[in-house]
């Protein structure tokens, strides 16, 4: 029995952390092969712990474009478990592998391959420089693991080149069919085929094209592939694969299903020409989605998360895995890991050094041995010479800054740690403990000197010729009235962003101690120096008072401009507008649940306003 497997991994580092592993990972779904889509790894990014386990091997395609911040967006990788990489008869373990399905990215020499012939280079490259194909050869099936393009219904870029995409992509699929290859399509093809398929309203022309296109490929419609979930299931209604992120729609299934195992080609009987012979009905056992892969599982308070402003992340794709399992495959010829594995990647092995290379190296290691005898004398004089120079910048920026000359400096004499500088314009104003080795004896004695325990001058030498450390420009704003007084403008945060921001506006101080009557404030404590503790304490009740005022003036302006949506009559939740347009940036109220069926009245009731009551906009 085999077992294939295809989830788009939604960043395939993130499922690695979540599991402890790439092993853990791939082991979870005990299949033979495993195809991941939507990988997010640019190809320096492939690290061994990213891209090989023990007992697999692994073809990955990245990103080459960096074209509207494309870089380390989508990518594909497939995994196969084997028990050897070298001198195997597994089927799991491909015959061959390929980057794209145009040909032009194989290190061969770029060759587009055959039935291809009518499109131009730099359309295949286009259409592979994406990392959204990977193709293995398993000896009785070729696997194509598929990432679809998304394009949005005004996207005019993007819906021509997902055209471009499956239409090339169908192109090879016929070639390897007319040469009665076996054929397995698996992946995130971003279209929902039918009805059935999808829980939102008829979309609009050009997506139901694409879904036009999709049902064409399929035996129902006299296409040569198999949908074979849909073999299994033909009827099964709410059997979907994704969920928007942003909605919290897995809490009531209101999802899609994108995610594919499309199968087509004669079966592996010797009769395989009899009527009603194909693989999905000869071979094929079950096919199904992984549910348990879900963010969302039964008991989950998925409510809050959208109430709260999202303030419960949950941990997973947006995708469920799918998966089929086959049998009677027989074993095939002895083969050896093809050379696009992710084992022989520069990266992963290294760098193949050659003999001259290695030649050069050793005589470069000779000549510098040889020298370093001979060298040691100049090199410490050099360091020498070195270290006088920068004492003499030393003290000439001394000089520029005040202090005094370098004929009256010595840092051979300075005193012990502890003691400062100052300066004196007549040696009797000098403590008694404190010398003055300048040579003048008569007049004024504008010099700096050391003299121990001079705290107050410790300081204000800090503050006048000490360099800022990298903390002081991070330091607490102030004046919390006027960082306040931002956040009352922008009627639109929630309450938990506008306490969190008032917090950082905060003075630092220890308000069970100070202040008992502030003990529920959840503040920092004050400085622990003593000193300061008293001065500061009385300063940062005031500013608190004013806090709390505040937020006080905050809580009840929100309670009169956040609406309460009509269907649950709760308070709404802000959102801004990201798409370009005329309303780019408007800030609007949506029903705070998550989205799902009209018929459900738990769920999202599509309550929607605008912030601005003088808005112009359809509300």
């Amino acid at each position: 029995m085999m077992k294939i497997v295809t989830y788009n991994v939604n960043g395939l580092r993130q499922r690695i952390s979540q599991f402890g592993s790439l092993r853990k990972l791939l082991d979870s779904f005990d299949a033979d092969i495993i195809c991941f889509q939507e990988t997010k790894l640019r190809r320096q990014e492939l690290k061994s712990d990213l891209v090989l386990a023990e007992g697999y091997e692994s073809f990955f395609s990245c990103t080459r474009t960096s074209d509207k911040g494309r870089t380390g967006y989508s990518g594909v990788a497939t995994f196969c478990r084997v028990n050897s990489a070298f001198s195997s008869n597994e089927v799991a373990l491909p015959v061959a592998a390929e980057e794209g399905f145009t040909g032009v990215l194989d290190a061969s020499g770029s060759k587009i391959v055959e039935g291809l012939e009518e499109f131009a280079k730099d359309e295949l490259c286009k259409v592979d420089g994406e990392g959204r194909c990977i193709i293995t050869d398993h000896g009785h099936f070729i696997l194509f693991n598929i990432y679809g393009p998304r394009a949005g219904s005004d996207d005019v870029d993007r819906i021509q080149f997902k055209h471009k995409f499956f239409k090339i992509l169908q192109k090879r699929w016929e070639f390897l069919l007319c040469q009665k290859r076996r054929i397995f399509v698996v992946g995130d093809l971003n279209i929902a085929p039918a009805a059935i398929d999808r829980c939102e309203a008829e979309p609009d022309f050009e997506e139901n094209e694409f879904r036009r296109w999709f049902r064409s490929l399929l035996v129902e419609s006299g296409g040569p592939f198999f949908d074979v979930f849909r073999a299994k299931h033909p009827e099964r209604r709410d059997a979907y694969t994704c969920w928007p992120s942003n909605t919290g729609a897995e809490q009531f299934n209101y999802g899609t299903r994108i995610d594919h195992i499309l199968c087509g080609g004669p079966c592996l009987h010797e009769k395989h020409d009899l009527e009603g012979h194909n693989f999905v009905t000869c071979h094929v056992k079950e096919c199904d989605i992984l549910v348990e892969y879900k963010r969302w599982k039964p008991g989950n308070t998925l409510g809050t998360r959208w109430k709260g402003g999202m303030n419960i992340k949950l941990e997973g794709s947006d995708h469920a895995p799918v998966y089929t399992s086959f049998g009677e495959v027989p074993v095939i010829p002895e083969h050896s890991t093809p050379s696009l594995a992710s084992r022989y990647l520069p990266m992963i092995r290294g760098l193949q050094q050659t003999l001259v290379s290695v030649l050069m190296k050793r005589e470069v290691a000779k000549e510098t041995k040889s020298g370093e005898a001979s060298s040691s004398l100049t090199t410490e004089m050099t360091k020498m010479e070195r270290f006088s120079e920068s004492v003499e910048r030393s003290f000439n920026n001394c000089h520029e800054l005040g202090m005094p000359p370098s004929d009256h400096c010595s840092f051979a004499n300075q005193e012990p740690k502890g003691k400062l500088w100052k300066t004196h314009e007549n040696h009797r104003d000098l403590p008694k403990d404190a010398v003055c080795d300048s040579t003048i004896t008569t007049g004024n004695c504008k010099h700096i000197h050391l003299i121990p325990g001079d705290r107050a001058n410790k300081k204000a030498r800090k503050n006048q010729f000490s360099q800022l450390s990298l903390k002081s420009f991070f330091q607490k704003s102030p004046n919390p009235r006027q960082d306040v007084g931002k956040l009352v403008t922008d009627t639109s945060l929630n309450p938990a962003d506008v306490l969190e921001s008032l917090h950082d506006t905060t003075p630092v101080a220890d308000y069970n101690n100070c202040h008992p009557e502030l003990h529920d404030v959840n503040l920092s404590p004050c400085s622990q120096d003593q000193e300061e503790q008293d001065g500061k304490c009385s300063l940062d009740t005031e500013k608190n008072n004013i806090a709390l005022l505040e937020w006080k003036r905050i809580q009840q302006l929100m309670e009169n401009t956040i609406p309460l949506c009509k269907g649950h009559r709760e308070p709404c939740v802000a959102r801004v507008v990201k798409k370009p347009g005329p309303t780019i940036g408007r800030r609007f109220y949506v029903c705070a649940r998550a989205e799902g069926p009209a018929s459900n009245s738990e769920a999202n009731c599509g309550y929607f306003k605008w912030a601005s009551s003088k808005s112009k906009h359809k509300q």
